[in-house]
């Protein structure tokens, strides 16, 4: 493998780190009758030279869509998830609403959601499991997110989580972006996953395993997380920071209608200007892609006599779409017109002080800025 798993871009030629001989798996350990045929396999350790993830060049365990937690026994971690869980349902209004686990193991985590209020469901992979879980009361289905196009059952819902599974899974933008499109148009969700940040000031060198393909660091999550269309709201250390928990909502579609709107005012405003003067007695200065956007926005074709600007490349030309002559500011003694709207940015002020001590003629000047005309 010598691209990226998540960005596409190439990894750096040489691994950072090889492990030799290290344990093929972390869960399904062998018993003695396995022992024979039972061997070590070699880790690379790579980096994207675009986004910078540190991930593993191996194949997948076998059983990567199954989740298996030793950890949630401890007491510790349950109190901790039932005051992380509770905050997070008190900040999003999530009280009541539809909340899914991404790989559910045996409901250890989802039992805890549902005491903490909300209607919680359930995926996992492992049959055993969802049989466990559903003997439980718990509402789960088997399945895997394998693909962006994924319709999972009850859906949509209100907000997902996934703890410490992200970094188990080879085609993590198909389950990242599969989700997204399984959620509400106000979806949020929860992802969590060991924190490489933390590993790197440790010098955890012990910390690479197999079933471990991705190496997070805060940075490189943000990035994974916001290439798959979740915008990340909150992302700190927790848990004696072992791991990075990040808060990211489903991202939103822009509401662009506003410029519609400050459109439509500025065409009136610099049409009923243009009103008041004689047909033919009004110049643009100034041929800039703001400018030559304005013209054709505010519909000036016809209306302006023409468009004045100090490159000489532009002169001899016509703007685009509307095709007003844009001419050099000697045209300004030689055709004379009334009143001059400067639509030259940051360079507006200057050229208002040009035309009031160069053209006499031009007997009025607006200049137009962000908020509208200013007359000067």
């Amino acid at each position: 493998m010598n691209k990226c798993r998540v960005c596409g871009d190439q990894l750096f030629d040489e691994p950072l780190l090889r492990y030799d001989n290290m344990p093929a798996v972390a869960q399904f350990l062998p018993d003695a009758d396995a022992l024979p045929g039972e061997t070590g396999v070699d880790l690379e350790v790579r980096q994207c030279s675009g986004c910078g993830l540190v991930q593993l060049s191996n194949d997948p365990v076998p059983y990567y869509r199954e989740v298996i937690r030793a950890a949630a026994f401890s007491g510790g971690m349950k109190e901790f998830r039932q005051e992380q869980f509770g905050k997070l349902i008190d900040k999003y209004g999530l009280r009541g609403r539809k909340v899914l686990e991404i790989g559910c193991g045996r409901g250890e985590y989802l039992s805890i959601m549902r005491e903490c209020g909300a209607d919680t469901y359930g995926l996992e992979w492992s049959e055993d499991s969802v049989s466990h879980c559903s003997n439980n009361g718990l509402n789960v289905v088997q399945g895997y997110v394998g693909n962006v196009t994924c319709k999972l059952p009850n859906g949509p819902f209100d907000a997902f989580y996934m703890l410490n599974f992200l970094e188990h899974l080879p085609d993590l933008n198909s389950v990242l972006t599969g989700i997204r499109n399984n959620l509400g148009d106000d979806g949020i969700g929860l992802v969590e996953v060991p924190n490489f940040d933390m590993i790197l000031r440790n010098k955890l060198f012990t910390e690479f395993t197999s079933d471990h393909l991705f190496y997070f660091t805060r940075e490189s999550l943000i990035a994974a997380l916001n290439l798959n269309g979740l915008e990340v709201m909150e992302c700190g250390e927790v848990w004696y920071d072992y791991i990075i928990s990040a808060v990211v909502r489903k991202r939103r579609k822009m509401d662009l209608s506003h410029f519609h709107d400050r459109r439509m005012e500025l065409k009136d405003e610099i049409n009923g200007y243009i009103s008041r003067f004689r047909d033919g007695g009004v110049a643009v200065w100034g041929a800039g892609h703001q400018a030559l956007a304005v013209i054709s926005l505010a519909d000036l074709s016809g209306r302006v006599k023409y468009v004045v600007d100090s490159a000489p490349f532009k002169q001899g030309k016509y703007t685009p779409a509307t095709h007003l002559p844009i001419v050099s500011p000697d045209t300004l003694v030689s055709d004379p017109v009334d009143a001059v709207i400067v639509m030259a940015a940051s360079f507006s002020d200057e050229v208002a002080t040009i035309i009031r001590k160069k053209f006499d003629a031009v007997t009025e000047i607006a200049i137009l800025r962000d908020y509208g005309l200013e007359f000067v």
